[in-house]
């Protein structure tokens, strides 16, 4: 099994997706090669039955596990349900002496999820069909990682910090032997880690932490560097978690994540207050309004709003310029 389980350590990551019998291509391709352990079922080829409290999570999985839902895994308790039990096996190996649980799960969570829930609903016989590996952590990373991959409910983000932890903790901190392990380019490594270190700030200001895209770490990255740029784009990440907050409370619909990015942005390079009065406010790809000098050495903005207007980007236009206008220095 030990061997097996290497094989598809060192092929699986080169094998391109979608490869299989056509009723196996929905499959992502580690379950495809874990499928004919569970043809007949649990005690076929070394699979065993277990109880899902009898295994407990392993920690250097990237799955976020409190975010698993019935409602998010409906479909999977559905299948295991009609067939009578999980027909991928998970994969455990077994706790060291004196551990409360005899496993830990390695690969399977939403498995093992699924049939614990239809345990507490109604199917309390049904147990867990599991293959016993014994791996090291970095084997069980990289297997974890195979998988996960493929997943639509892992976030970025979750992946992100996953390698940031994994790069201390596995690879002595040198960030080119975990690309070299996990076949990633260095590049593509650098970009997921800079975007697990992006202020907690900044990431509170997206509606959800799914939201957030390597490639808008790509942008905030380099703004975040100079120490002023940094403290003004902080505080403007502050003010908007409070305003998602606000909304959410309220009922109202988010700020989108490309508004976000645009007011954290923009609040970097903030504009001077003379060339703020001449900007032109535009949304929606058409110029809403312009500012002007006010009396009183303000600003009076004059709008043209069509019945159709996006106000989520109307209000954040109008408040990106009045920003501008207040972070700008006093013109002599």
């Amino acid at each position: 099994m030990a061997r097996f389980i290497r094989d598809i350590l060192a092929t699986l990551s080169h094998e391109p997706a979608g490869r299989g019998p056509p009723d196996q291509q929905a499959l992502s391709r580690l379950d495809q090669r874990l499928a004919p352990f569970a043809d007949k079922g649990p005690g076929s080829r070394g699979t065993i039955s277990i109880q899902p409290d009898e295994c407990s999570v392993w920690d250097g999985n990237p799955r976020d596990q409190p975010g698993l839902t019935a409602d998010g895994c409906r479909s999977l308790i559905d299948s295991i349900a009609s067939e009578g039990g999980n027909r991928i096996p998970v994969l455990v190996r077994l706790n060291p002496p004196g551990s409360d649980r005899p496993y830990q799960l390695l690969v399977g969570s939403r498995r093992r999820f699924a049939v614990d829930w239809l345990n507490h609903n109604g199917r309390p016989e049904m147990r867990l069909a599991a293959l016993v590996v014994d791996l090291s952590d970095e084997e069980a990373f990289r297997l974890a990682d195979i998988e996960n991959r493929e997943r639509a409910d892992i976030s970025e983000l979750d992946r992100a910090r996953s390698y940031q932890h994994a790069v201390e903790r596995f690879y002595g901190g040198v960030q080119s032997r975990m690309a070299e392990a996990l076949t990633l380019s260095n590049s593509q490594l650098s970009r997921l880690l800079a975007l697990a270190q992006l202020p907690e700030e900044v990431v509170n200001a997206f509606a959800t932490p799914d939201e957030l895209r390597v490639r808008y770490s790509e942008i905030l990255t380099p703004l975040l560097r100079r120490p002023d740029q940094r403290a003004r784009m902080i505080a403007e990440a502050q003010s908007i978690g409070e305003q998602q907050q606000a909304l959410a409370r309220d009922g109202g619909r988010m700020l989108s994540p490309a508004t976000v990015l645009a007011r954290l942005r923009d609040a970097a390079t903030p504009q001077p207050l003379e060339e703020a009065r001449d900007m032109a406010i535009v949304a929606g790809g058409a110029r809403i309004g312009r500012p002007r000098p006010g009396r009183s050495g303000g600003l009076t903005i004059d709008l043209s709003i069509s019945e159709d207007a996006d106000l989520d980007e109307l209000l954040a236009r109008l408040r990106e310029t009045i920003v501008a206008a207040r972070a700008a220095p006093v013109m002599q």
